[in-house]
């Protein structure tokens, strides 16, 4: 029997809590997936600021009380921007579903706590739509790490998508947000047998490097690194301190910071703490991938992927004798701008079917579950 379609947006606010990506897919939540359309939306600046704010300010699970005001108050402004221009998609498109990621402003599996803004009754209530939001919830109340959850919507695409893949391919996805992750997906496309890492900073400590000396936000294109010199003693004692990787748990951007780079030059900075991050990057690819006969094909995706500087590092960086091939995403007519966003899409879809999002391969949780709140308020 057929299975049914859904329209599905999915809204996805990552760590430079600069904008929005909204992605509406239509899915049925297994097999699948078709892009509608993605758009992007800058944050008002007040509302900007006061997430930047929240960053600064939420540090501990205490702090999370201390500031209850002022992160409700975030909130609520946050989620009337998200109706504003959810409606304005709702004008001009049929849909089911909502996905709101929110934006995290504190995540600690260890105290089983992770916290995306986002009042998901409020959106509800104001698009007159059901809205899937606090997606870790599960996850993390079945002893997971709340992340990676990406991981099942990329084997769907790799299924769909990768139509190249050779018997004597390894395939993965290198996800380079503000966290860089890796989904290693199995040559039968088997969604439990997929696996899931955390395995190191992405855009997070290059993205605080630039924003604190100078009036930018990034390094677009990597050609601030290109032009500096790596200051060889920190990279070797950022390499010492960070080499005990434990790929099992999940990060968070305030695992990292940046003091370490003190006294540097604006260029030296730059390029010594890309080199640190393409380092760690392709150290965790490199330990998580067995030595055989295979091409490890390792899909890019994620605003990292356009920092062509850092991907040329990463490159270096790999075991020879793994013989790696890096390969854009935008290669495969999919565009990596929106991965994030479409893949909320569709997870919002597997949650109203309560089919598992979260599996013992990709977050470690105790068993495979579905993902966190259907609202329907209206």
């Amino acid at each position: 029997m057929k299975k049914k379609l859904f329209n599905s947006l999915g809204i996805m606010s990552g760590t430079s809590m600069d904008g929005v990506d909204i992605s509406l897919i239509k899915t049925d939540g297994e097999n699948y997936f078709e892009r509608i359309l993605d758009k992007y939306y800058d944050f008002p600046k007040s509302l900007y600021e006061k997430l930047i704010k929240l960053r600064k300010i939420i540090n501990s699970r205490d702090d999370l009380d201390n500031h209850h005001a002022e992160i409700k108050d975030t909130e609520r402004n946050f989620t009337l921007f998200h109706a504003t221009i959810i409606n304005d998609i709702i004008s001009q498109n049929e849909i089911d579903f909502v996905g709101l990621h929110g934006q995290t402003i504190f995540h600690s599996p260890k105290d089983k706590i992770s916290i995306q803004i986002g009042d998901g009754k409020l959106l509800s209530q104001l698009i007159k739509k059901k809205v899937i939001f606090n997606f870790r919830k599960n996850d993390i109340e079945n002893n997971g790490q709340g992340a990676p959850l990406t991981p099942v919507f990329h084997n769907l695409i790799a299924a769909n998508n990768i139509k190249d893949l050779k018997a004597n391919t390894s395939l993965s996805f290198l996800n380079i947000g503000g966290i860089s992750n890796i989904t290693k997906i199995n040559k039968n496309f088997d969604p439990n047998l997929m696996e899931g890492f955390d395995i190191g900073p992405g855009n997070c400590l290059i993205d605080s490097w630039i924003k604190k000396n100078s009036q930018l936000k990034y390094d677009k294109g990597g050609k601030i690194a290109s032009s500096g010199k790596v200051n060889q003693l920190i990279l070797n004692q950022a390499i010492d301190n960070f080499n005990s990787p434990n790929y099992l748990k999940s990060l968070d951007i305030n695992d990292y910071e940046i003091s370490f780079l003190r006294g540097l030059e604006f260029e030296e900075g730059c390029t010594t703490i890309t080199e640190i991050t393409a380092y760690l990057i392709a150290n965790g690819i490199n330990n998580l991938t067995k030595q055989n006969n295979d091409t490890n094909l390792v899909i890019l995706c994620g605003g990292g992927r356009k920092n062509k500087f850092l991907i040329k590092r990463i490159d270096n960086y790999f075991d020879v004798e793994k013989n790696f091939l890096l390969k854009d995403i935008d290669e495969y007519d999919l565009d990596g701008d929106f991965i994030e966003s479409q893949a909320f899409g569709f997870l919002a879809v597997r949650t109203v079917l309560n089919l598992p999002i979260s599996f013992p391969n990709t977050t470690r949780c105790s068993k495979a579950v579905s993902g966190g709140e259907i609202i329907e308020n209206f």
